[in-house]
């Protein structure tokens, strides 16, 4: 069965474009969405993980990119706040952003939005009750890739208490949130147009 086309590729058709600059847009799109996110942060006093947008970014990313451009987005992301553009939380950049104790959140980035991306090329984003299980997917990838690394920095008895527990109620609105955007994407008449079923 062929996969359903993504809805970035619905939205940004780009017609008489080489695929080269068309995936240059798509994957740019994806860097500059988690980058703007990244920047509405909330720090926790007891925590050194922030409350950040990166994650609804990069679910979002996933569910509009599909899994392997949502993928290199995301590696294009960590390169560029590794260069030294200011795309982490809070305008923060560079190396050491990564080796400290958030920087396992960062790189499960990809790994989620592949999670995302995979089960949303087959359409499974085109409807809230269909979207919450696949972005519940790569939310939880991030923790999978991020607790184990923030152990290494606080223990593994209090990693929940510091990178779990306080952002559980915020994830689930994030993926309530991405759950509700993304079917709206499919919804949009001009859309519909182009859908050759």
């Amino acid at each position: 069965m062929e996969p359903a086309p993504t809805l970035a590729e619905r939205i940004l058709p780009l017609p008489g474009t080489s695929r080269a600059a068309r995936e240059a847009v798509l994957l740019g799109s994806g860097v500059l969405l988690v980058s703007l996110l990244a920047q509405l942060e909330v720090r926790l006093p007891f925590s050194p993980v922030p409350v950040t947008g990166q994650t609804l970014g990069v679910l979002l990313a996933g569910g509009l990119l599909g899994g392997r451009r949502a993928f290199q987005a995301m590696l294009l992301y960590l390169g560029a706040g590794l260069c030294g553009l200011p795309v982490f939380s809070g305008g923060a950049s560079g190396p050491l952003w990564l080796l400290g104790p958030t920087g396992g959140y960062l790189a499960g980035f990809p790994a989620a939005a592949w999670a995302a991306g995979v089960l949303a090329r087959r359409g499974w984003n085109q409807t809230p009750w269909k979207a919450l299980p696949v972005l519940a997917a790569g939310n939880l990838t991030i923790y999978l890739f991020g607790l184990p690394w923030l152990a290494l920095f606080v223990g593994w008895n209090r990693a929940p208490a510091l990178g779990l527990f306080p952002f559980l109620a915020g994830d689930a609105v994030k993926i309530l949130l991405a759950a509700a955007l993304l079917p709206l994407g499919w919804k949009i008449p001009s859309l519909r147009e182009k859908d050759p079923g």
